[in-house]
């Protein structure tokens, strides 16, 4: 694997400062690129544009990025990074990966989430249907 490209070294970087700094939606959005794409692991379609972006991981910040959250394995070639996480909710263990693509400016282009096992999946399901529900409001 190559290491990170300039530009996405940088968001890399935005990208861990955002979520020490609390995950905030104004801050989600200046690190996105505005033809953003999110892919849920529980929504069937791409998600696609920045405000929709913010909107999805504003709530699985909400969801997942408790005092249990951390990342365990950073792999990066390029402008492609492979963050590794690992936390809890409700006593349920969760691993997952977050799949991020830099473009040539540094911000998030493509963000892909996976996560096991199949309890953890659904229970992310349920807490990000309610944590959008109620963002939606």
């Amino acid at each position: 694997m190559n290491g990170p490209s300039g530009n996405a070294s940088a968001g890399l970087a935005a990208w861990h400062r955002v979520l020490a700094n609390g995950n905030r939606p104004e801050e989600l959005a200046a690190i996105l690129a505005d033809n953003a794409v999110f892919h849920s692991p529980v929504v069937h379609t791409p998600q696609a544009g920045k405000a929709t972006v913010v909107a999805y991981l504003a709530a699985a910040g909400q969801v997942l990025g408790g005092e249990q959250f951390r990342y365990v394995r950073e792999l990066v070639d390029g402008r492609d990074v492979l963050l590794e996480f690992k936390t809890q909710i409700d006593g349920i263990h969760i691993n997952g990966v977050d799949l991020i693509r830099f473009d040539e400016s540094g911000k998030i282009s493509d963000f892909k989430v996976m996560i096991r096992p199949l309890k953890a999946i659904n229970k992310v399901w349920e807490a990000m249907a309610a944590q959008l529900g109620r963002a939606s409001g």
